[in-house]
Formats: structure tokens, sequence, C-alpha cells
């Protein structure tokens, strides 16, 4: 079964820039993940606020994900541009909407 998130986060007055660039690098080689299927960043718009949208094959997958060397640096990088130090993730389940 696939695994569905998103991931929110506020950047810290005047690293913006930093973070949307940061995201850039990621989502290049989270893309490239053999069991990516989304990975969609966006910035809410003038609020500094971001936000993104992640779809992982299977729970190896995303476990393979999180525990990536990228996904660490990403994360230590991130931790001094946002506010609480990191991204608040939020899973997500499908409904089936077939009748």
């Amino acid at each position: 079964m696939t695994i569905a998130l998103y991931a929110e986060f506020s950047a810290t007055p005047g690293n913006e820039a930093r973070v949307v660039s940061l995201l850039s690098d990621l989502a290049a080689v989270v893309r490239a993940e053999p069991g990516n299927v989304v990975f969609d960043p966006h910035l809410i718009t003038k609020t500094g606020r971001f936000y993104v949208y992640e779809v992982y094959r299977d729970e190896v997958a995303f476990a393979a994900h999180m525990t990536s060397k990228h996904c660490a640096t990403f994360n230590l990088a991130l931790s001094s541009l946002v506010d609480g130090g990191g991204s608040r993730l939020t899973m997500l389940t499908p409904i089936d909407t077939v009748a």
C-alpha cells in the first residue's frame, strides 16, 4: 500500500529563499529515489509557510527515504531556518471513492 503524507513548516523571517533552495535541491534527489511516487513542495503564497506533498510506493520505500543521508542532511540544515526546528508530518489515509 502506498504511503502518503504532507510536511509543513514555517521559515523564520529572512530565511524563505534559503528554504526554497534547500527544497529545490532535495526534490531532485527524492524524485530519483526508486520508491518515490510524488514529491511536490509548495510555498503557501505570501506566508513564509511551506507544504510538501509526498507519496511513496510502500512502507519500505518511505523508511528508506526517512533514513537516507540526503533526508538527514536536509533536516539538519532546515532546523535552523524554520520555526520549531523542523517539519510537522501528517500521514494521510486514502478514501475509496469508487462506488
